[in-house]
């Protein structure tokens, strides 16, 4: 398998996108972790030869062990499970962001996921709105 290359967690200009994204505070971490989630994923799933969806949790955390943009000090195993499982919860919204988008999850661009995110938002605050 291919030594996977750590990445920046966001970049200025993708971080600058979610800013301006019509979303709360919760909205935009996920929407940032899902970027961030999405970068990794297609690393991880080029390293190993398969499709995102067929990624696993080791493959993951093995990610996350080594990923510099998240390596201020040597980081806690549990804060690497539960780093993990963000990673993995982004499997989620970007499957939907792919399928709303007629395309593969490791095509999405930033802008897309971004765009179903404040989509997805909307659509709770109409359903919450009728309640």
């Amino acid at each position: 398998m291919t030594e996977l290359q750590p990445t920046e967690f966001l970049t200025e200009e993708e971080s600058a996108s979610v800013d301006r994204a019509l979303l709360i505070t919760r909205d935009k971490f996920l929407t940032r972790v899902a970027i961030y989630s999405l970068r990794s994923l297609r690393q991880i799933a080029e390293a190993s030869g398969q499709a995102i969806e067929s990624v696993t949790p080791d493959q993951v955390e093995a990610w996350i062990a080594q990923d510099a943009s998240l390596q201020k000090e040597a980081i806690d195993p549990s804060f690497r499970s539960f780093f993990t499982q963000l990673v993995l919860s982004s499997l989620k919204p970007l499957s939907q962001a792919a399928q709303v988008n007629g395309k593969a999850i490791a095509d999405l661009s930033v802008e897309e996921v971004i765009a179903w995110f404040e989509q997805d938002a909307k659509q709770r605050l109409g359903a919450t709105a009728l309640e």
